[in-house]
């Protein structure tokens, strides 16, 4: 028995999808869900073009579609298995590539989640019958492109590096061409803007486990995997959900070496992410996106940092260091909420450490996306995010910052890649 065969007899949605035996060095599976792609052969290209590493790859393609689709969808996923059957046979990559039809599952909540699930438990099977536990499982989009290196980057910096569990794949959208019209790449740039800006406004309030939650730019070792329980099964933000599972295990980091390009385009697949946001702005007056105020993560800044104050407290120091949160922080949490949970805190830990590792296990990423929303409800509004994020960048001590949002958001990409 294998390190994950009672996992997967308990846990996997379908029985053995890929008939062939794994070859011994496979050490990367890359995990392809596709509805409704039939230009999927760009994607093929790009992967063929990337350098091979030095263990064996996999690519399983997941052709599927939800219970309610009909007509033209459900023909393109016939085109979709026919192209990548042409193109098998006009081509010799290095990869061994598997295309997978599940045709339309009759189960009520299928979405993306599930079928990155479908595909990410057929990859453990795969690792499972060579006994690989640290070979990698990579989540990707159909619509996507990635770079040379990528499958170079992600041997040496993840599958070779045994305190490693998984990781968050650097990713661009491209903000220019002649695929789509300029109002979609205006849009993009709006969006990713506010990605980026989210992601430098946790950074500057202290969180320790700041990453891109982008479902077309992860990979997880297959150990890790079992251990977070897989994918989950919602139909939209199961890349946040299953990277939240993963992070209390550790070995989680951002692989900034190699790029994924994410399609800009608008989509209606899912009800909130990349394609609803860029269809919104493209069909609204205003062209701006609204995220959340700078002061709401300066709030969060003063909490986070009275944290280690917290473990050596009293009961009336505790009160004091309450009172001393801002408004929006004090109405989120409660004073006797507070208390209680800094002292159950307290009583199982024994040092400043270890209640820094419990404390931001209690205010993890969930926690504090309740709060954002809870303080824009009821304190703060959202602004334009140029504005947003220009606010955050003066707050955060830098300067000579570009102001138009195209330039503002090569700013922040170089600024993520250097990790500064």
């Amino acid at each position: 028995m294998g390190f994950a065969s009672s996992w997967l007899h308990s846990r996997s949605i379908f029985p053995e999808l890929v008939k062939e035996a794994p070859h011994q060095n496979t050490g990367i599976i890359v995990v392809i869900p596709s509805f409704d792609e039939p230009h999927i052969i760009q994607l093929l290209n790009s992967l063929n073009s990337c350098y091979p590493p030095e263990c064996r790859v996999e690519v399983i393609i997941i052709v599927n579609a939800p219970p309610a689709a009909t007509g033209e969808s459900l023909k393109n996923n016939l085109r979709t298995i026919n192209n990548i059957k042409q193109w098998k046979d006009s081509h010799v990559p290095f990869f061994s590539l598997f295309p997978v039809d599940v045709g339309q599952p009759s189960i009520k909540e299928w979405g993306v989640g599930l079928a990155r699930r479908a595909g990410m438990d057929e990859a453990l099977r795969r690792f499972d019958l060579i006994s690989r536990r640290e070979g990698i499982i990579v989540n990707l989009d159909a619509d996507c492109l990635v770079s040379q290196n990528y499958f170079i980057s992600l041997e040496s910096e993840l599958l070779k590096r045994k305190e490693r569990n998984g990781c968050s794949v650097f990713f661009e959208h491209p903000l220019s061409g002649d695929d789509y019209p300029d109002e979609i790449y205006e849009a993009i740039i709006q969006y990713e803007l506010h990605l980026r800006y989210y992601f430098q406004a946790l950074k500057y309030t202290g969180f320790p486990f700041v990453f891109h939650t982008v479902g077309s730019a992860i990979a997880v070792k297959a150990l890790a995997y079992v251990k977070a329980g897989g994918m989950n099964r919602r139909q939209a933000g199961e890349d946040f959900y299953f990277i939240q599972k993963l992070l209390p295990s550790g070995g989680y980091f951002s692989l900034n070496s190699a790029t994924v390009f994410p399609s800009p385009r608008i989509s209606a697949r899912v009800p909130f992410g990349t394609g609803p946001a860029v269809e919104k702005m493209v069909n609204s007056e205003e062209k701006a996106y609204y995220t959340y105020n700078p002061q709401a993560f300066t709030d969060l800044k003063r909490l986070f940092g009275l944290k280690g104050k917290s473990y050596i407290s009293n009961d009336i120091q505790l009160v004091k260091s309450y009172n001393d949160f801002p408004d929006s922080v004090k109405s989120f949490i409660g004073e006797e909420n507070w208390k209680s949970k800094i002292i159950e805190i307290k009583e199982n830990t024994s040092t400043d450490s270890t209640f820094k590792k419990r404390f931001f296990q209690w205010f993890n990423m969930f926690r504090i996306v309740k709060y954002l929303n809870y303080s824009h409800l009821n304190i703060y509004r959202k602004i334009p995010v140029l504005e947003a994020t220009a606010q955050l960048l003066k707050l955060a001590g830098k300067d000579g910052f570009p102001s138009d949002a195209h330039d503002l958001l090569l700013f922040l990409r170089q600024i993520e890649k250097s990790g500064s």
